[in-house]
């Protein structure tokens, strides 16, 4: 594998494993609002795609904005700047979809739970990838 793509790679993995589980609480709705689950577990698993969106979204903007950086051989930006960048603009797309500003999806309504359970994904999502630190070789020298 290219070694420049392992911190990348590393950020699909977990993202391989979250994106069946958000796939898995999206399917599940229907039969969770015909149910007679109390009120509290009703309102988590309907805004746990939520979180899991929040999150993918953190992964996958740092990966490309990464990506992008390193293309830009003279231009480069610290990786902890493009970490806030991914996650601004994360959380722009993701707030801006419960407040049906911009329509990405089909059938949304406002709930405030959605967008805690959102905010709580970008927090996770920014937190793995301050864990993680993924950059590129050629940044690797420029992180201080």
């Amino acid at each position: 594998m290219n070694e420049k793509l392992m911190d990348i790679m590393k950020l699909a993995r977990i993202e391989l494993v979250i994106i069946p589980i958000f796939i898995f609480f999206k399917y599940i709705r229907p039969g969770v609002l015909k149910s007679k689950a109390p009120e509290f577990f009703k309102i988590t698993l309907l805004s746990l795609p939520n979180f899991f969106e929040a999150i993918i979204g953190v992964l996958t903007l740092t990966g490309i904005i990464l990506l992008i950086n390193d293309r830009l051989k003279k231009h480069q930006t610290k990786p902890k700047i493009l970490y806030i960048i991914a996650v601004a603009l994360a959380a722009a797309c993701v707030i801006l979809q419960e407040l049906n500003i911009i329509n990405i999806r089909t059938n949304t309504t406002f709930d405030s739970n959605d967008i805690i359970f959102s905010i709580l994904g970008l927090i996770l999502g920014y937190w793995i990838i301050q864990y993680i630190k993924p950059q590129f070789p050629s940044t690797k020298m420029n992180t201080q």
